[in-house]
């Protein structure tokens, strides 16, 4: 059964939906652009997922990791080891589940860039909605290391920030970042709502205050400023369902 936003009204309205996956829902809604999925629990799962998301970018920003560049990175070397590139590999007999939710539990012992705290994001969000029996069975061996990210977050990248939800993940890029800093050479950000965004190091905030800080750090004299790209990333929801 294929059910579109419009067309599947009776079906969706049976979800039980809570008032983020509702709003979530309304916004896809109101797009020009006509969705579909294979059943009434394919379209609730994504739904779910996003809210994971969003809860998820919420938890790692008061959950205490700092932001650091790859070569002032640390992490719990219970359940972790640090690799020579600042990467953050988990340790034989280690759970996966254990070792994401650590970081949550403990995040003053960890610290590293966006781009990693993006994936340890997407991580928390699928263990959350799948449970840890299934997450450590599809997750194993993982290396926290850039975008560096297991092949069963199926991660998908399109072209349209105007086709953007909460649980995306969009880019800030500043192209004429000072290069004493390249860690301001852009922002990873994990969408929470309208104009609200999560990006490790910044927190959370709006376009415009990401766009001021991103500007205030480029090269002297730079006439370029820093922009949102079309960039939009999510993990394979309907994949994910079926692990």
């Amino acid at each position: 059964m294929i059910v579109t936003l419009n067309t599947g009204a009776e079906q969706v309205d049976k979800l039980d939906l809570t008032e983020a996956e509702k709003a979530i829902l309304q916004a896809k809604k109101n797009s020009p652009i006509v969705y579909r999925y294979d059943s009434p629990e394919a379209l609730k799962f994504e739904l779910k997922m996003r809210t994971r998301i969003v809860e998820a970018a919420k938890a790692l920003n008061s959950g205490g990791a700092q932001f650091a560049r790859f070569k002032d990175s640390r992490c719990n070397e219970r359940y972790w080891s640090r690799t020579d590139e600042g990467g953050f590999q988990l340790r034989p007999g280690a759970l996966p589940s254990d070792g994401i939710n650590d970081i949550f539990a403990n995040g003053s012992l960890y610290a590293f860039e966006c781009a990693t705290a993006i994936v340890i994001i997407l991580y928390k969000a699928v263990l959350d909605m799948v449970g840890p029996t299934v997450f450590n069975r599809y997750f194993r061996d993982l290396l926290l290391w850039d975008w560096n990210y297991d092949k069963d977050l199926g991660l998908i990248s399109t072209n349209n920030v105007n086709e953007a939800y909460p649980g995306d993940v969009l880019y800030f890029q500043n192209p004429d970042h000072d290069p004493r800093t390249p860690e301001w050479q852009g922002e990873n950000v994990v969408k929470l709502a309208d104009d609200l965004y999560f990006g490790h190091g910044i927190g959370i905030t709006t376009s415009e205050q990401i766009l001021s800080a991103l500007n205030s750090r480029r090269r002297p004299g730079s006439t370029t400023p820093a922009f949102l790209t079309d960039q939009v990333v999510h993990p394979d929801f309907d994949y994910l369902r079926k692990l």
